[in-house]
């Protein structure tokens, strides 16, 4: 930030996110310092690569206005990414009730006696944001044995939870069908076992049957 006794200039870097083809803008902010109008005027050493609006304007005392600097699309980039563009902010005191009809060239000549602020802004190219690089589908690398069993699709906790209760829930009927059946069978021991081995293959049928559809 500037620091002159008319003006607070921010920023004194004009950085353009460089893009070929492509117009790019940046704003200062111009903040009155003091209880009386300023005039300014905006320069700089390339008036055909840069527009500047407004480039001559009045900041009323205790308040501020902004620049809006655009820089015309280039069809080439510098080598280095290095700019020599400059520009100069010109600044001086103003007659009270002045409008931007009132500057001329007189208004900043120094010959005649007016005293002028000058602060110099430089123009700095910084590289675009690039967007974030996909990430192999699959790729599981580095992730916690959780993370990668949620990411594949399996059961998480709360599915987990529920599949248990629907597999309860269909175990029980057979469960209590074969206790059934083994009161039947009141004290034939050797029926009764027969009985209680298919009801163990029924259930282990069963029981792989919804987990092989599960997954």
């Amino acid at each position: 930030m500037s620091t002159g006794e008319l003006l607070s200039i921010e920023p004194l870097e004009l950085k353009f996110p460089f893009e070929l083809k492509k117009q790019i803008s940046c704003s200062l902010q111009l903040s009155n310092k003091t209880d009386s109008y300023v005039a300014f005027k905006v320069k700089t050493t390339n008036p055909k690569k840069y527009c500047v609006r407004p480039n001559t304007g009045i900041v009323l005392p205790r308040s501020s206005c902004d620049v809006i600097v655009t820089m015309q699309a280039q069809k080439e980039a510098p080598s280095d990414m290095q700019c020599k563009d400059k520009f100069l902010l010109q600044s001086v005191k103003t007659n009270d009730g002045a409008t931007p009809k009132d500057i001329t060239p007189e208004v900043f000549n120094k010959d005649a006696g007016h005293v002028v602020e000058e602060c110099k802004l430089r123009v700095v190219y910084v590289s675009p944001p690039q967007p974030p690089s996909p990430v192999p589908e699959g790729s599981e690398e580095g992730s916690s044995p959780r993370a990668s069993v949620t990411e594949n699709g399996n059961l998480n906790g709360s599915e987990f939870s529920n599949a248990a209760k629907g597999l309860s829930e269909q175990i029980e009927v057979p469960k209590r069908s074969a206790e059934e059946l083994i009161r039947n069978q009141g004290g034939k021991s050797h029926g009764g076992v027969s009985i209680i081995v298919v009801i163990i293959i029924g259930l282990i049928g069963l029981l792989l049957g919804y987990l092989m559809k599960k997954s």
